[in-house]
C-alpha cells in the first residue's frame, strides 16, 4: 500500500480545519458524521471520533473537515488527526 499523504489547511472556521488526502477518503458523494455513535459503522469516521475534542467531520473526495470542541487544541489534535489519517484501511 502506498503511504499517504495529509495536508492540513484553515477554513473561515477556527474551530474547523481541512485535512486534504493524497488518496480519495469517500466513495460517491459527501459523508457527514456528528457523533461518536454515527460514526460506528465508517472506519476513518470512528477512529476519528475516538480522539478527545472532535465535534464533527465532513468528508468528500480527498479531503476531511474536521471541527473541535471549542475547548480543544489544535496543537494537539492536528498530529493524532494526521495519524489516524494515514493510518488508512478505510
Amino acid at each position: 500500500m502506498a503511504r499517504i499523504f495529509v495536508d492540513p489547511q484553515p477554513t473561515p472556521n477556527p474551530n474547523a480545519l481541512k485535512f486534504n488526502v493524497s488518496i480519495p477518503v469517500t466513495e460517491g458523494g459527501s459523508q457527514s458524521f456528528s457523533s461518536k455513535e454515527a460514526a460506528a459503522g465508517h472506519p476513518l469516521a470512528a477512529r476519528l471520533f475516538a480522539i478527545d475534542g472532535v465535534a464533527s467531520l465532513f468528508m468528500l473526495g480527498n479531503f476531511v473537515t474536521v471541527t473541535k470542541l471549542p475547548g480543544a487544541s489544535w496543537d494537539v489534535l492536528v498530529p493524532k488527526v494526521v495519524e489516524a489519517i494515514e493510518a488508512g484501511g478505510w
